[in-house]
């Protein structure tokens, strides 16, 4: 009875490890075809830097992004960074 435990046991962390394996290969393709579409629109004239900081941006809930751009603008101001 162990053994067919162990044995069960090993084929579900077989499973699981497989799993996870296949997800790191489809998130290494989406991050391929994430750098194609930033490299399409490089070659077409947009700043991908800016683009990424606007991606960020989006992903923030309203009151999120206003505190954070609030905050740059003190920091900013503290700088004297017009």
């Amino acid at each position: 009875m162990a053994e067919e435990e162990a044995t069960t046991t090993d084929q579900q962390l077989r499973l699981f490890i497989e799993r996870v394996e296949r997800m790191e290969e489809e998130k290494k393709g989406i991050s391929d075809d994430i750098r194609d579409i930033y490299s399409e629109a490089k070659s077409q004239g947009y700043d991908v830097k800016i683009m990424r900081q606007i991606v960020r941006l989006r992903k923030l809930k309203p009151e999120e992004r206003k505190e954070m751009e609030m905050l740059i603008e003190t920091y900013k101001a503290a700088l004297g960074i017009g």
